[in-house]
């Protein structure tokens, strides 16, 4: 696993964060090292996907990235069950073919390039991964990819959510971001690395508070929603169709 230095050294101006190949190199060591229980998260993922994935079903994980999450559930659900990583950059879709590969992936999966901002495709689904993923989708686009995904899901079938938020109060905010970043400080990440990563996402990455994202879902068709996980300013939710 090639370590994050990408905001090692001093840059004049953070550009926005983007999902390239410089990042795609150092991804599953960024993700590991900076989401508090990362590891303990895709267990649970693949927890929930099992019990809910449905064969003659298929399973999407949207944002896939390097496939990180879809090695997880591939433990535990069926391997008649096809999975589909959809991620709108290249390079993390060549990185996660390529992980695939290494690890003689054997079950039914297509991997497709979409932009998840412009809506995507989803049909016969029992289960649908958004694992720090809906963060990244700007928030003028947010109810009409939910809205797809509600179309293309089977009755009784789940959107499985994990995501960084906002506190429901603003002190409890700035106490969380103060702990999230002493993780990160445990984790060898410099003061440097600290404040130019946070510069390049503060306008890439939009979080909600976990009460407007249960409401979003809610609004958009889901019975119910259920915190499986919370850590200060990460969540993980479990939202069911009717």
């Amino acid at each position: 696993m090639s370590k994050d230095q990408i905001f090692r050294e001093e840059i004049n101006k953070a550009s926005d964060f983007k999902f390239g190949a410089n990042v795609a190199h150092v991804f599953d060591d960024m993700v590991n090292r900076s989401v508090p229980f990362y590891g303990e998260i895709q267990r649970m993922v693949a927890e929930l996907a099992a019990d809910h994935a449905r064969e003659g079903t298929f399973v999407y994980d949207l944002g896939c990235s390097t496939g990180t999450t879809m090695i997880g559930m591939d433990t535990l659900v069926d391997k008649s069950i096809k999975f589909i990583g959809i991620d709108d950059s290249p390079e993390m879709l060549d990185k996660c073919k390529a992980k695939f590969d290494e690890i003689k992936f054997c079950r039914p999966y297509e991997l497709r390039c979409k932009d998840l901002g412009q809506g995507v495709e989803i049909e016969n689904a029992s289960v649908v991964v958004l694992c720090l993923t809906l963060q990244f989708v700007r928030p003028i686009y947010r109810e009409k990819l939910i809205q797809d995904i509600v179309s293309g899901l089977n009755s009784g079938g789940v959107l499985i959510i994990v995501e960084k938020i906002l506190a429901e109060e603003s002190d409890f905010n700035r106490n969380f971001i103060n702990y999230y970043y002493n993780y990160k400080r445990r984790n060898q990440y410099s003061e440097l690395e600290i404040s130019q990563k946070r510069e390049a996402l503060e306008n890439v990455l939009v979080p909600y508070k976990l009460s407007e994202n249960i409401s979003l879902l809610r609004d958009q068709g889901f019975a119910h929603c259920e915190t499986f996980f919370k850590w200060y300013n990460f969540t993980g939710l479990l939202a069911v169709k009717k």
